[in-house]
């Protein structure tokens, strides 16, 4: 009997907390829905780039044949998932160094070379074998699924057309260090954007606890402005930030972690990016009326940021269009998207300043939103309440 009116107790005490009640029972199945709708209720389809420069060859009959063609129609029609949706979605393109930047930028995940005696090498015994590259970031999950079917469809291919020895060989390019690259070495630029993505929780709370202690009551009465508050606490949350990147670079420099690009710009989008993530902890401030609440929101909003951002493990299709040669999705709002990007980049790709101007600019662009869109909630859901 007692357990029941403790029960009972427990539940209108909650009740009495709508916002975090509502959160713990729809954020599993928020992300359940986010999921579907990335994916359709199918399966992820990799980007695979062609470079044709197959030359064909003639054949009994006087006729020319590309056996590189009929490679691509392979790819594009037969490697498919259960319910017919294709596994790759290949695109033929021209330029080796554009397909490089778009591997680099992760709009796509291989880039498949076809050399000029591809099928010369197949009808022809006398002739060497040819060479078939795979280009990619090694260090990217999506390079090892895709170039793991787009062979296993060369494979296919050439037992059909032929029924002699393998008569091509493929070659892995790396791009940048990726095949040098440690299992411990893959996850330093995830653990980096960890350090700035805990600045949601401590900004959140640091600002709330002043809502608590009744700073707010004083700050009607004085000249103090909502900007001056806020601007106050994120540029001391900002210096917390910057510490906490540096500190974790270091650590995992001292224990055998080595950056293939300059470590000055590394610390530079990890000090950028931390800005952004002050900014979010503020307008996650203004759905929350105490600490508790602040960490519920923080939390959902951190869950948000690791599986949608590149963090710690891929991120799903919903593509938008392509503008200026790079391709905008529906996650491109969430600044970390861009820090990844930049932080492989020059950690493993060992790129410089220039090559990183696009995500620093996003980053820098959704800092400047995300603070001002806090200042001006916050202005509206604190300083106006009665």
């Amino acid at each position: 009997m007692k357990l029941l009116c403790v029960l009972i107790k427990s539940l209108r005490e909650q009740r009495r907390d709508l916002l975090s009640l509502l959160l713990t029972l729809s954020t599993a199945p928020f992300f359940v829905f986010v999921y579907w709708l990335f994916f359709g209720g199918g399966s992820t389809s990799y980007a695979v780039l062609v470079i044709n420069q197959d030359r064909g060859a003639v054949i009994e009959g006087g006729t020319t044949w590309s056996a590189g063609d009929d490679l691509i129609g392979v790819l594009q029609e037969t490697i498919a998932y259960e319910n017919g949706q294709p596994m790759l979605r290949v695109k033929q393109v021209d330029d080796r160094a554009e397909a490089e930047r778009r591997l680099k930028n992760r709009d796509a995940a291989l880039l498949m070379i076809i050399p000029p005696d591809f099928t010369q090498a197949l009808v022809a015994t006398e002739t060497p074998p040819g060479t078939v590259a795979f280009v990619g970031d090694l260090t990217n999950t999506y390079y090892t699924v895709a170039s793991t079917l787009a062979n296993g469809a060369l494979t296919g291919f050439l037992d059909t057309v032929t029924h002699q020895d393998r008569p091509v060989q493929v070659v892995e390019e790396a791009l940048g260090e990726s095949s040098a690259r440690t299992e411990f070495e893959l996850y330093v630029p995830g653990l980096l954007i960890l350090a700035v993505l805990m600045l949601v929780y401590q900004a959140s709370m640091v600002v709330v606890r002043e809502v608590e202690a009744g700073t707010l009551d004083r700050l009607r009465i004085t000249r103090l402005s909502a900007l001056d508050l806020l601007g106050g606490i994120s540029v001391s949350q900002v210096i917390i930030g910057a510490a906490a990147v540096l500190l974790t670079f270091v650590t995992a420099l001292a224990l055998g972690f080595h950056s293939t690009g300059p470590v000055w710009v590394a610390v530079l989008v990890g000090a950028v990016t931390t800005f952004s993530a002050v900014g979010v902890g503020l307008i996650v401030t203004c759905f929350a009326r105490t600490t508790y609440q602040a960490f519920m929101v923080s939390t959902f909003v951190l869950f948000l940021m690791m599986f949608f951002t590149g963090t710690f493990m891929p991120v799903p299709g919903g593509e938008l269009f392509t503008l200026g040669g790079h391709t905008f999705r529906v996650y491109d709002v969430l600044p970390p998207t861009h820090a990844v990007v930049a932080l492989n980049k020059v950690l493993t790709l060992g790129e410089g300043l220039g090559a990183i101007r696009f995500e620093l600019g996003a980053v820098l662009a959704l800092s400047v939103l995300y603070f001002a869109g806090g200042v001006w909630l916050f202005q509206r859901t604190h300083l106006r309440r009665e």
